[in-house]
């Protein structure tokens, strides 16, 4: 999204869902309030959008175990570095992944079995 003013409200959530919404930052190494815009931008962009050259070149395309930097949390796809997401919020593993979807800079992986 463009640049904006930011603004802040109140939002009202059930205990649990906001517990399980902070796991999730926390996975992902974002704040809760920076994870939250990151869904919800994603969100609001999918809903217009046309696929990208990502989408197009990038899904089913296996990547081996050797394009993932764990310490880092991203991964390698035609030379260039992407934030990855396990499929199921699994751990990631050194091993053989498949580009199930991509959203912007975040490339979602299921492993190989």
């Amino acid at each position: 999204m463009t640049a904006d003013k930011n603004t802040s409200f109140l939002l009202r959530l059930p205990a649990k869902m906001k517990e399980l919404l902070e796991n999730r930052a926390k996975a992902e190494n974002q704040s809760l309030n920076g994870y939250l815009n990151s869904v919800l931008e994603a969100e609001l962009n999918t809903k217009n959008q046309t696929e990208t050259l990502e989408q197009r070149q990038f899904m089913g395309q296996k990547i081996p175990a050797s394009k993932i930097d764990l310490k880092n949390g991203l991964v390698e796809i035609a030379g260039i570095y992407y934030r990855y997401l396990i499929e199921g919020n699994q751990p990631a593993e050194k091993r053989d992944y498949i580009v199930l979807e991509v959203t912007g800079n975040i490339v979602t992986l299921r492993p190989l079995v």
